[in-house]
This record gives C-alpha cells, structure tokens and sequence, in this order.
C-alpha cells in the first residue's frame, strides 16, 4: 500500500507540472509557470517600434521586463497583474487566429485585449457603481471599445458579462481586418472590422502581437490559447 501511495503522489505531481493543455489545434500562449513568451508594451503605435533595428527593438523588449516582472506574476494556473504598468505582449506576432482565454476582473477595472498590438476588445466593470456607464461599460464587455462611434462592433450586442468573482470566457477570430467575438458563449461581436486606433482610416499592421492590457484594478487570466488561421 505504502509503494502504490508513493506513486500515486508522483503521478499527481508529474500531472500538476504537466503545463496547461490546448484544445485540438490551438497552442498555449501562457505556460503556467513563468512569464516566457511575453515582454512589455503601452498604447504605441506598431507601426513606429516595429520598424526599429533588430538591435534596439531587442533593447526595448528587454528593457521592458523590469516593469512586467514588478506588476505580474503567476499564480498557479493563472496571469495575475496588480492593475498598474505596462501590458503584456506576446514575444510572436500573429496575423490570423482564433484566440481564446478566460479573465476574472473587479470593481473599477478597465482593461482590453489588443489584436495585432492595437487596441482593442474591452473588458468593462459593467456594473453602474464602476463609474463608466457614460463611456459605455452599461452594454458590457467585448465591444471593438476604440472603433469610431457608432462603427459596426464597437458596442456589443448583448451584454455578457458575469459577475465579479466568476471567470468570464472569451472567444476572438481576427481575419484580415474582421473580428468575431463571443463572450461566455454569447455572440457580442459579429464580423465586424477593427479600425486602427493609431492611423485613422489606415490599414492595419498585417500582422502584431496580443496584448493582454489591465489598468484601474487587479485581473487575472487563465486559459489562454491560440490557433493561427
């Protein structure tokens, strides 16, 4: 009994090392274990820090990570930022896919998703308490928040939204210039295009990284995977 014991635990804990584990056809994009994969970005144009040399671009990414690895951390299974600093970003830039992942936010927060390193599918405090009903947060997350007002997707169709301590779902296809978006297996976003925040009326950068971006109050992710169309 002792030695059946004995690999049991070990079984168990060569389980809990495992790493998360894709759906069919996606990669994890978070390890759960480290912040590899990711560095540091605000709100700047791509089109600007991609078209520095390979030197100093390299320079900017690792300059970046002593703020990242001040403002977040792993916890478990989860991403978990304290609501100050820059955003992360992912190392790889990606054209087109289908990203999914989970969040749980709290009572102030505001915070986004930005596809191609441009802002961006919100992420509300949708209650009225949270201050932002006037900007929108009433008709909940999801919505292409920076499209120009009234552009197709900048609100979402429902709202979505579960309460503050449930882990929210999200689904996000980017083809070409058009976004789907589903939010707890709602539909909020239906096809619609992502205007670029930077360069009004402009294309988009063909392709850029995701940008997982919090600010006013602690978020956490999980279950973050991606599959490139």
């Amino acid at each position: 009994m002792k030695r059946l014991s004995l690999l049991t635990f070990i079984a168990g804990m060569t389980f809990l090392h495992a790493g998360p584990k894709a759906p069919e056809g996606f990669k994890p994009l978070f390890n759960e274990k480290d912040l590899t994969g990711w560095w540091g970005l605000g709100t700047e144009d791509p089109a600007k820090w991609q078209a520095l040399p390979a030197d100093k671009l390299a320079a900017k990414k690792k300059k970046s990570l002593a703020d990242i690895n001040k403002h977040w951390s792993v916890e478990g299974n989860e991403l978990v930022n304290d609501g100050h600093g820059l955003y992360l970003t992912t190392d790889k830039d990606y054209k087109d896919f289908v990203l999914l992942l989970e969040y749980k936010t709290v009572a102030k927060a505001d915070s986004g998703i930005y596809l191609r390193a441009v802002p961006q599918v919100q992420i509300w405090d949708s209650t009225k308490e949270g201050g932002k009903w006037k900007h929108g947060a009433d008709k909940g997350s999801g919505g292409l928040w920076n499209n120009k007002k009234g552009s197709p997707g900048k609100d979402p169709l429902v709202l979505a939204d579960k309460p503050f301590g449930e882990w929210n779902s999200m689904k996000i296809q980017m083809v070409g210039d058009i976004v789907t978006v589903h939010l707890n297996d709602k539909l909020v976003v239906d096809k619609a295009p992502l205007q670029n925040y930077f360069n009004k009326g402009g294309p988009l950068p063909a392709a850029g990284p995701i940008q997982l971006q919090t600010h006013g109050g602690a978020i956490r992710w999980r279950n973050i995977f991606i599959k490139e169309l």
